[in-house]
């Protein structure tokens, strides 16, 4: 039985987004040992996206995975974006998709996350059987 979803992002500088996941967007973590920790993230969905080239990263056995593109989802990006920027968190501006209202969280190793208040039905409240 799947009981989770693990997800890896690669960071430049993990120590100081590791840092924000947990004092800035207030994640929960667990210490895998030195320093690695694992966070708790609010309920996930996952939508499969045609591509060019599927494979963005290889196992060490020559596998390759799945490439990712990650969005944290909101009920209000305004309220969110407000709530981020009085902690110094600096935003893309704002966009309307067909899908959703967009913006896009800048890290402090230069990455970033995509933010979307969802326009769409979403798979977040679905129980189990």
């Amino acid at each position: 039985m799947i009981i989770g979803t693990h997800i890896l992002l690669n960071s430049e500088n993990a120590e100081v987004d590791r840092a924000f996941f947990r004092d800035v967007l207030g994640f929960r973590s667990v210490d895998a040992g030195h320093g690695w920790l694992i966070f708790a993230v609010p309920p996930t969905e996952a939508a499969i996206h045609p591509a060019e080239k599927a494979g963005s990263h290889e196992t060490d056995d020559g596998q390759s995975l799945l490439g990712a593109v990650i969005y944290l989802l909101c009920d209000d990006l305004d309220a969110e974006i407000k709530r981020l920027s009085a902690k110094k968190v600096k935003c893309s501006p704002v966009k309307t998709e067909r899908w959703g209202i967009t913006t896009t969280i800048r890290l402090p190793s230069g990455g970033g996350l995509g933010l979307y208040q969802p326009k769409h039905p979403t798979a977040i409240d679905l129980k189990r059987k």
